[in-house]
């Protein structure tokens, strides 16, 4: 694997070819403001890039990212009440 000579320079990288940064473009993309307080960001002289992903602002269209270390995911970030089934309540009360 080589390394980045674009933006995150000495880092390895996947997108690295004999030919330069052959990703979208041809450079990673800059963090979004969903990326904020995120364990994976990674400050550079260029600027705040992922340090999992190269277009992070594709991972936030479908909802949280999946990777994002301070969003909560599903029903506990969007404030969704779990329905309980009285009687397995119960059962499990039991034990």
């Amino acid at each position: 694997m080589l390394t980045c000579t674009t933006l995150k320079q000495g880092r390895p990288c996947i997108f690295m070819k004999k030919a330069g940064c052959s990703y979208n473009g041809g450079q990673c993309h800059v963090i979004v403001e969903a990326c904020q307080g995120c364990d994976r960001v990674e400050l550079f002289s260029a600027g705040s890039f992922c340090a999992v992903f190269a277009e992070p602002e594709s991972r936030w269209n479908g909802g949280p990212c999946t990777m994002a270390s301070h969003a909560r995911n599903g029903a506990e970030s969007e404030g969704v009440v779990k329905k309980v089934n009285p009687l397995k309540a119960s059962k499990r009360a039991q034990r």
